[in-house]
């Protein structure tokens, strides 16, 4: 593959057909594994067109694309400051510009957190210094301010990937001034893909905001969902509870969700979304899996009869390709708009505790045709856009400009 510029190669895919080879650079944000799961299946559909793609990340996502890709970079983390009971708001603002001390679970010892201000000075520095080496065509950030203002400073084309921009539920106010400072990187970008459907069934439409207000109501595309939402409905056999998340955001699900399904006639599936060796237990009908395979994930949620889980975007997209009503238990803002819109919509119900849980598995067994006939409608809907083709023709046409 020739790595000049402007080159011109026959590539087939489909068909036989000339496009202009360009260089794409990825820049994904490793607060989740949301984000690297959006940008492997785009990143994949943009090399089988035969471009050439950079990715760059830290943590679990940068370890996600080096199993998948080739050209992967690793740049320093931004996170912010949690424990064993998650996210700490107030903690997280103080290391905006301190360090703090902090329990490494993983390598069970305490550590200094470096300021968010550090890690960011060492993530631009790492994306500036690859920048300037690949020249890229386009920059696509999923989730990642540094390359969009890096983008913007250099004058090239970038593309932001997201579902999140101006959060209406629970989004924290000590936190607001920061996110109207990184507003106007979005605003700044060439264009603005949003993952989702259009309105009025966007699932991510309460973490949007106004986006006349914004300014960037003419910028933003829906493209439909990244997964393939062609509709899929296996048996009922059981209640699925995919839990995932940081350490504290999984123990507190833990806790919640077990001894309520353990008390149930139904039989229930649980992956408590820790990564390694498979261990497995029995409480009651309920099973207790430490980590399920993405394809063992799958056949669970296609066979599920009601889905338990906290209301990421991904995961609310899947219910929805595979029909199934759920109950969200938020554990942070995005969330909890995510689960408010899903609950609007009439596919699922919104639970903050073992009480409310009971009541909203109740209520799925009392109403479960009204339930499941939204959430089946809503899936033949979401089925109709191909979110990745979309994507990709926004991309090429954005490093044509």
């Amino acid at each position: 593959m020739s790595n000049g510029k402007g080159a011109l190669r026959t590539i087939e895919i489909d068909v036989v057909c000339y496009f202009e080879i360009m260089k794409v650079l990825f820049s994904c944000s490793e607060l989740g594994l949301g984000h690297v799961s959006r940008v492997v299946p785009l990143g994949e559909r943009l090399e089988k067109r035969g471009h050439e793609v950079f990715f760059f990340s830290g943590g679990a996502a940068y370890q996600r694309l080096k199993g998948e890709f080739g050209n992967v970079y690793y740049c320093r983390p931004v996170a912010w400051y949690e424990n064993a009971h998650g996210i700490i708001t107030s903690a997280s603002v103080l290391n905006i510009l301190f360090p703090l001390p902090n329990f490494n679970y993983t390598r069970n010892a305490f550590e200094i957190k470096s300021s968010n201000a550090m890690e960011t000075i060492h993530r631009y520095y790492d994306l500036r210094r690859n920048i300037r080496k690949i020249k890229p065509d386009v920059i696509v950030s999923d989730g990642d301010m540094h390359a969009l203002r890096l983008a913007q400073r250099w004058k090239i084309p970038s593309v932001y990937i997201t579902n999140v921009i101006r959060p209406t539920y629970g989004f924290p106010k000590l936190l607001i001034l920061g996110e109207r400072f990184t507003e106007r990187y979005v605003r700044n970008c060439s264009k603005i893909i949003v993952p989702d459907n259009p309105p009025p069934c966007t699932i991510c439409e309460y973490n949007l905001g106004n986006l006349e207000d914004i300014g960037i109501e003419d910028k933003v595309e829906f493209v439909g969902g990244f997964l393939d939402m062609t509709s899929i409905e296996g048996r009922e056999e059981h209640i699925f509870a995919p839990i995932s998340g940081p350490l504290g955001t999984r123990a507190k699900l833990t806790n919640l969700i077990i001894p309520v399904l353990k008390e149930l006639e139904l039989k229930s599936v649980v992956s408590l979304g820790v990564f390694g060796e498979k261990i497995s237990a029995k409480i009651g009908k309920c099973e207790v899996h430490t980590w399920l395979t993405p394809q063992e994930r799958q056949e669970c949620m296609k066979d599920a009869r009601y889905i338990i889980f906290s209301g990421g975007h991904t995961t609310c997209l899947e219910t929805i390709k595979y029909a199934k009503p759920s109950v969200c238990i938020p554990t942070q803002p995005e969330q909890l708009g995510n689960a408010k819109k899903m609950q609007h919509l009439n596919c699922s119900i919104v639970a903050k505790n073992g009480k409310d849980l009971r009541q909203a598995i109740q209520k799925l067994e009392e109403k479960r045709h009204f339930y499941k006939s939204n959430v089946r409608g809503l899936s033949q809907y979401s089925g109709r856009f191909n979110g990745i083709e979309n994507a990709v023709k926004i991309i090429e046409s954005i490093a044509k400009s």
